[in-house]
């Protein structure tokens, strides 16, 4: 079983002393990945489904993850998730671009098609089609990434005679995981990334998760096995080496988990319990 940290840019995270220590001490302690949340706004009051207060701080992913590359030499680095119909796919291609240069090759590229109303019409973006958009803004950016000579024509994007530089390390471009509990984000996730990535889940909903998967990848063609599957545990679950057991007898190869603490010494030592309770155990 790999274990990631879910939330590097947030909470006492989103200082840059405590970000850099976390980091730091899950890289030492043998955590595989760390991983970046997002929302760019949230509504204020919070209301469902809006899943944190207002003036909870979450610091932009390429940027948190380009300072945690530089704290760090081989824990790889996630987005988890980026909500892809909000961003404009040329300039993200970029960003990510250089976050993948600047970590040497450790960025994964995690994607969510986004569902806070508010937050769309404040950025501006349209909230219809927003599976259909994160598909096509997700092949502008593969083709920037890969193609010697990058052009695209889709139903919203279109470019020709342009180039990025520098490309991705990773050739022929970053991993690419797909998030989401819907059957339409289980079949992204079949037809187009690496793996999926589920959030906040008990055991009980990652099978039926999983049930989905299968479905998906067979629809696709694609043999489960080749698809990684994420999952960060519900905050109700106790990850010990049982339950991590458990997960993982239902096709469960990452635990990402999340922040245990409130406060940078309370952060490094649910790192360091994580460490020598599970990692390499399970």
């Amino acid at each position: 079983m790999k274990f990631g940290l879910f939330g590097i840019n947030t909470g006492a995270c989103a200082l840059p002393k405590c970000a850099a220590a976390v980091a730091r001490a899950a890289e030492d302690a043998g955590f595989e990945s760390l991983w970046t949340g997002e929302h760019v706004i949230l509504p204020d009051p919070q209301a469902p489904p809006s899943p944190v207060a207002p003036d909870y701080p979450m610091l932009d992913p390429a940027v948190a993850l380009a300072f945690i590359a530089a704290h760090t030499t081989k824990i790889r680095l996630g987005t988890g998730i980026i909500i892809l119909p909000q961003r404009n796919p040329v300039v993200l291609a970029k960003e990510l671009a250089s976050t993948d240069v600047l970590s040497n090759g450790r960025l994964i590229f995690g994607i969510g098609v986004g569902y806070l109303k508010p937050e769309f019409e404040a950025i501006g973006a349209p909230f219809d089609h927003k599976g259909a958009r994160a598909e096509e803004w997700l092949a502008a950016m593969i083709a920037l990434w890969s193609m010697p000579k990058p052009e695209f024509s889709g139903k919203w994007f279109k470019f020709k005679g342009v180039n990025a530089m520098p490309r991705p390390v990773q050739k022929p471009h970053p991993e690419i995981v797909f998030g989401g509990h819907t059957k339409e984000a289980f079949s992204r996730a079949a037809r187009l990334a690496k793996g999926w990535y589920g959030f906040a889940l008990d055991l009980e909903a990652t099978a039926k998760c999983v049930e989905g998967l299968r479905a998906a990848c067979k629809a696709a063609g694609r043999p489960f096995e080749e698809l990684e599957v994420s999952v960060t545990p519900s905050p109700r679950v106790k990850v010990n080496r049982d339950t991590a057991k458990r997960y993982g007898d239902l096709g469960v190869s990452r635990l990402i988990l999340l922040q245990r603490g409130a406060d940078e010494a309370a952060l490094l030592e649910g790192v360091g319990e994580t460490g020598r309770d599970l990692i390499g155990k399970v």
